[in-house]
């Protein structure tokens, strides 16, 4: 049985046009990235090089490298946190992008244990525990002063606060889905895709994750999609 690929989206920046013509520090943060992918069971489904300063906040293809890796669910592989950003709040943007991102210069950043100690050294998990510590203390006292048990088992049922929170976040998820589908989806109708069956078929062949994870995608969910794109 063919073992899957394991997929990612590659970034690579240089600071100055003439480094992104010669290949000065491209070629070794290409060889970089392949090292830590290691073996030969790895994908590159897209590359993007960012020509610019690591001072400026605006980076188009790094924008365009998170929506694919978003897009297809897959990691951002960056050669080193430097290539990357020098700066602390764009760094603490960027975990909130949705995307797992790895660093070839430091492998043990990784999955919830390596995103962890990213924030540790963005320099943001005080200030994101002191908020959480404080929505949680208020949290409480809300459901204290209207009388509400606290402790123990209090069983399954939600406030409707609580549940109209999670519609909202759900919601947020979904529209923000949507919009990364939206290039791919709009490329397709140019190509022929017009019904709701036909873009189904080319979004499975494409290896588009479904909202849920699932890898086939079915004519109701696409319908969803353009829905919240208004697209219909």
């Amino acid at each position: 049985m063919r073992k899957t690929k394991r997929r990612y989206v590659a970034y690579y920046r240089v600071s100055t046009s003439k480094q992104g013509r010669s290949g000065l520090g491209l070629d070794a943060q290409c060889e970089a990235v392949t090292r830590y992918l290691n073996d030969d069971e790895f994908e590159i489904i897209a590359e993007f090089t960012e020509v610019e300063s690591g001072r400026r906040k605006d980076r188009p293809q790094l924008e365009q490298a998170l929506a694919i890796a978003r897009l297809h669910r897959v990691p951002l592989v960056v050669a080193k946190v430097d290539r990357l950003t020098r700066s602390v709040s764009f760094l603490s943007r960027l975990l909130e992008a949705g995307v797992d991102v790895r660093f070839a210069d430091l492998p043990a950043i990784e999955g919830p244990t390596g995103r962890f100690m990213l924030q540790q050294m963005a320099a943001v998990a005080e200030l994101e525990a002191g908020l959480i510590s404080s929505r949680t203390k208020a949290a409480l006292a809300a459901a204290k002063a209207r009388g509400k048990a606290l402790g123990g088992n209090r069983g399954t049922e939600l406030s409707d606060e609580a549940r109209i929170a999670g519609r909202f976040v759900q919601s947020e998820r979904a529209h923000d889905r949507a919009r990364d589908l939206q290039p791919v989806i709009q490329e397709l109708r140019r190509n022929g895709n017009a019904t709701l069956s036909g873009t189904a078929r080319a979004l499975t062949q494409r290896n588009i994750p479904t909202a849920r994870g699932g890898t086939t995608w079915s004519a109701t969910q696409v319908a969803r999609v353009l829905e919240r794109l208004q697209l219909r």
